[in-house]
């Protein structure tokens, strides 16, 4: 995928995934990747960066420890994250809607005729 095309949703993405368990750097790209069916392979070098910025948010709390014989930060996601993320998901929600409308018209005309909502 492009990466000029994940511009501005880095955020919301590192959020959603810490949203039910704590996970170390190397794991959040991992599930970035899973979740994606393989189609975000966002690299070490943007992901870090984020982090360390959402933990300086407070969206996020870090901590040492060691898995597999190895230091780790690991990261979970706080209330304020929480908060943050619902938000993100709502921000998303609308520009997915919008764009949508431009992108396919007559779907969402369809569906507004269908559920009794005003056409354009």
């Amino acid at each position: 995928m492009n990466a000029d095309a994940l511009r501005g949703h880095m955020d919301a993405l590192l959020l959603s995934v810490l949203e039910h368990e704590p996970l170390h750097g190397y794991a959040i790209i991992d599930a970035l990747q899973e979740r994606s069916g393989g189609a975000l392979n966002v690299p070490t070098g943007t992901v870090y960066p984020a982090l360390r910025r959402l933990e300086q948010a407070g969206y996020l709390a870090g901590e040492w420890v060691t898995v597999g014989g190895r230091r780790r930060r690991t990261y979970r996601l706080t209330s304020s994250g929480r908060a943050a993320l619902a938000s993100e998901r709502s921000a998303w929600r609308e520009f997915a809607g919008v764009i949508g409308s431009v992108l396919e018209p007559r779907v969402v005309r369809r569906v507004r005729e269908e559920f009794g909502g005003a056409t354009r």
